[in-house]
């Protein structure tokens, strides 16, 4: 699905090739009804922007966990830097250069983890969540293409203390969570991932309405 013509896209990369597959639309960043079938594994896609993309990861450490991409192919958030200026930074008269590609996908990724965390837990119940990007192999880095992981933590992975043990017995304690990357991780069963991604898209819809209102 991905072309060369394209510098946005890399030819073997996952995550282009999701971005080539699912182009943005020109009125909303929330797909309505995007395909999942369009590719396999299946993408289950909940935000497309024509700088990055959110979509259910096809191997989640929890129920909710999300990716975020840019929709450009990067390889390590350190990759998102401005091009060297084009005229002295002294020659003020010189009108300021647009945004770059890099600039504008950093911008994005800063504006959308909130709004994609709001609507995770929205939609999961969940208070308390990671967001977590690996930088190379030896970072855990699988993809070799920004990606930020949404990954909800439960409720039910609470526990009440020992009895005897602490100040309070009815106070609860959270249990102490491994290492990212060191979980439990399943397929994604699509069926669930599809009624999943169309609440996560709605959800999203409706932040995205209310910041809105609260610009007028």
């Amino acid at each position: 699905m991905t072309s060369a013509s394209d510098p946005r896209y890399a030819e073997t990369c996952a995550f282009c090739t999701i971005g080539a597959t699912y182009p943005p639309s020109t009125n909303t960043p929330i797909p309505s009804d995007p395909n999942p079938e369009l590719l396999s594994p299946q993408c289950h896609l909940i935000l497309s922007t024509p700088y990055v993309l959110a979509f259910l990861d096809i191997m989640p450490m929890a129920h909710g966990h999300i990716l975020l991409t840019t929709r450009q192919h990067y390889t390590k958030l350190s990759d998102l830097r401005e091009p060297p200026p084009s005229t002295p930074p002294n020659q003020l008269w010189q009108p300021r250069r647009p945004p770059s590609d890099a600039e504008e996908s950093a911008r994005a990724l800063g504006q959308w983890l909130p709004v994609v965390s709001r609507a995770l837990c929205a939609v999961t119940g969940v208070e308390d969540w990671n967001v977590v990007q690996n930088n190379g192999h030896r970072a855990a880095q699988v993809v070799p293409h920004i990606h930020f992981h949404l990954i909800p933590r439960y409720q039910e992975d609470r526990r009440r203390p020992v009895k005897g043990q602490g100040k309070g017995g009815d106070v609860e304690q959270l249990k102490s969570w491994k290492m990212f990357g060191r979980g439990t991780r399943e397929d994604l069963d699509d069926d669930e991932a599809k009624v999943l991604a169309g609440q996560l898209r709605e959800a999203i819809r409706l932040e995205v309405e209310r910041s809105d209102k609260a610009k007028l």
